[in-house]
């Protein structure tokens, strides 16, 4: 038969343990009540943070159009062909004077000369043909854009704000073809922009020297 002081005990360990569930309902309650509000917070918070960091995309830069003259393939095939002339000329003289002093033979001498003389032909001809397709420029308010290269393709974009003076250069055989080079210089250097018929070139003179601000001397 209990006792009672069990009973007693009885209703204290019942009314804990009633006690405990009850805060821990409560708990799991409030929990269940906090949790989704906190997640929403978080993800609003994370989105935040993920457009903060997104920076735009800069622009491309569209791609140069403009051609030179078509004629800047004939001088340039010209100018080739005159290297091409000195070196078979040189070339010539070793392989002579190594066939009369050194009994360099017969086939050696003529056929390193010819040889030479054929490669050169080629690479010529393949040089001045690409370098023409290749070539583009343009001009833009703010920059000259130039792309240009045979077997590496290099594209300059020079601001106009560093461009210090531009002139307008002709050697004997751009005299010859009525052709002209403009040549414009920055601290860095100069650059220049070739074959171009005389009036295109006195117009992208012009054009360089007003956007630039500069005084040129012609």
């Amino acid at each position: 038969m209990p006792s009672p002081q069990d009973d007693g005990s009885n209703d204290d360990r019942s009314g804990l343990q009633s006690a405990g569930s009850s805060g821990a309902g409560g708990g799991a309650d409030h929990d269940d009540r906090t949790w989704p509000g906190t997640a929403a917070a978080y993800a609003s918070w994370n989105a935040d943070e993920r457009r903060a960091d997104r920076r735009p995309e800069p622009e491309a830069i569209p791609l140069p159009q403009e051609k030179l003259d078509p004629r800047a393939s004939r001088i340039w095939l010209i100018n080739n062909l005159i290297v091409t002339v000195i070196v078979t000329v040189i070339a010539a003289a070793i392989m002579y004077a190594l066939h009369r002093w050194r009994d360099v033979g017969l086939v050696w001498t003529i056929g390193i000369p010819v040889g030479l003389l054929i490669a050169q032909l080629v690479a010529s001809w393949v040089d001045a043909t690409v370098r023409y397709r290749q070539w583009r420029f343009e001009i833009r308010a703010d920059e000259v854009d130039l792309k240009h290269g045979l077997f590496t393709h290099t594209r300059q974009l020079v601001p106009m704000s560093r461009i210090q003076h531009v002139d307008t250069r002709q050697g004997p055989i751009e005299r010859h073809y009525a052709l002209s080079n403009v040549v414009f210089y920055t601290a860095a250097g100069s650059m220049e922009i070739p074959a171009l018929s005389v009036a295109r070139a006195g117009e992208v003179r012009n054009q360089i020297a007003a956007l630039a601000k500069v005084h040129d001397d012609l």
